[in-house]
């Protein structure tokens, strides 16, 4: 292999923050809420940017178990309590990724905004920043450890405090639209997005705390398809997929 060729193969972005659904975990055929398949193929896509050297912090959320907001609303469970039970779903669902990844090779670490020492280190943004820069996954689970603030806020609170280069947030879309394109087939796809923009247009991809979070840090945001093989991999050589927010 010539030194061009092995140049080609560094990724574009060292340190990132991969911003998954709970959601995606999900056996829709069942309504399992945490599909084995599903989560080994997320790992395993994982796994292609670790080996290849990208300090990766994961954020995950909490809606394949307990959505806050949607529980408060439908559920009769007080806002508070509803967003507390979805902070604990997001420690579940990590340490179902912390798991399937260290059967993959992968050197993890599960730390938690709300502290529950026998299950995971608390939340410590030097012992975060040290994890990362040994090469091993952090995954950020237990949101911000407050209620009325979504995962989303949390990927870019993280991203923002770690020093991230980019957030990256795969979704079950491969990019922004003008409306939902599971319901519209006249959607438009954005291939680029200005915060402001985001902002004004109240695109429903991330909520407005993260937005005006990432705009305040110049932070840039690329939104992608999770279902896409190599998808991740791609995003961090710096490809052109998705829709890039800045």
């Amino acid at each position: 292999m010539t030194a061009s060729d092995q140049s080609e193969l560094k990724p574009k972005y060292k340190r990132i923050i991969l911003k998954l659904s709970g959601e995606v975990l999900r056996n829709t055929e069942d309504g399992e809420p945490i599909d084995p398949a599903t989560l080994k193929s997320i790992c395993e896509e994982v796994k292609k940017v670790y080996d290849i050297g990208v300090q990766i912090g994961l954020v995950i959320g909490g809606g394949n178990i307990f959505r806050g907001l949607s529980g408060s609303e439908m559920k009769g469970v007080d806002r508070t309590t509803g967003d507390y039970m979805g902070m604990l779903a997001t420690v579940i669902n990590g340490l179902a990724l912390m798991d399937c990844l260290e059967k993959l090779g992968v050197t993890v670490r599960l730390q938690s905004a709300i502290p529950m020492d026998k299950l995971a280190e608390p939340f410590i943004l030097r012992r975060a920043t040290r994890h990362l820069e040994r090469g091993r996954v952090v995954i950020f689970a237990g949101g911000t450890g407050n209620p009325y603030f979504s995962t989303d806020t949390t990927a870019a609170l993280r991203a923002s405090e770690i020093g991230a280069e980019m957030l990256m947030k795969a979704t079950k879309v491969d990019g922004i639209y003008d409306k939902d394109p599971e319901k519209h087939a006249d959607a438009v796809k954005y291939d680029h997005v200005p915060y402001i923009d985001a902002l004004r247009e109240r695109l429903k991809i991330m909520d407005s705390t993260a937005f005006s979070l990432c705009m305040e840090n110049k932070l840039p945001i690329l939104v992608f398809s999770m279902r896409e093989p190599g998808s991740i991999y791609r995003a961090v050589m710096g490809e052109e997929i998705g829709t890039l927010v800045d």
